[in-house]
């Protein structure tokens, strides 16, 4: 999951990012509203996190932006605002859910997995394939009954390979989908996540590389 966290309480926003980033989400993080439209329009989100009371353009001028440009990345509202009326209000612009501060952790990251499956086609919580089970609520995922000690990287490259279901996926895509906007495309550190991935994995090989073109899983 790649996730954009727009709010100008910086520990906040950086506590949120740093709990995120250990569960394996990539994360990109900015402190008001004009970065977060500069970051929607060079890359693509599962969802955002937007303070409603952000300076320069607000959480709600992002939100419509969003909305309004057929981007489908979701849109999960932060307010210090408790009441019904602000919730409704929230969700009248478009947003996909609201939260109000304070806020448990485990609630956000709840609701973020949630908004998450909603970005795609529907998949299970639990994605099972060639003896391996990934349970993405639960940050577990074992093989053959074995429990895989994985990096939050290398979980995030074997959630994105399991969601393709066997289709190819480009080192591109991974860089995109696991990785945030830090991550330096002329490295190689797509392929070295891979590589101690398929040892984690174990025998028999299921990551399977395909030549100039990507990854996939199969044996």
């Amino acid at each position: 999951m790649r996730v954009l966290v727009a709010e100008d309480e910086r520990v906040l926003a950086d506590t949120m990012a740093e709990g995120l980033r250990r569960l394996s989400m990539a994360v990109d993080v900015v402190y008001d509203g004009d970065s977060a439209l500069e970051r929607l329009g060079v890359n693509r989100y599962d969802v955002a996190v937007l303070d409603r009371d952000m300076p320069g353009h607000t959480g709600d001028e992002v939100c419509r932006w969003i909305t309004g440009s057929g981007a489908d990345t979701r849109v999960l509202l932060l307010t210090a605002a408790a009441g019904i009326r602000d919730r409704v209000e929230g969700l009248g612009l478009g947003a996909d859910d609201y939260l109000t501060k304070p806020f448990a952790f485990a609630e956000l990251v709840a609701r973020l997995q949630a908004l998450s499956r909603r970005s795609g086609p529907a998949l299970p919580p639990v994605l099972e394939q060639d003896g391996m089970v990934l349970d993405v609520a639960r940050h577990t995922a074992t093989r053959d009954g074995r429990v895989l000690s994985l990096s939050p990287k290398e979980f995030a490259v074997l959630h994105v390979l399991m969601r393709a279901g066997g289709r190819v996926v480009s080192a591109e895509d991974l860089l995109e989908q696991a990785w945030d906007e830090h991550a330096d495309p002329f490295t190689n550190t797509v392929r070295m996540t891979v590589m101690t991935l398929r040892r984690k994995l174990g025998d028999p090989p299921v990551i399977q590389t395909v030549p100039r073109t990507g990854y996939r899983l199969g044996r």
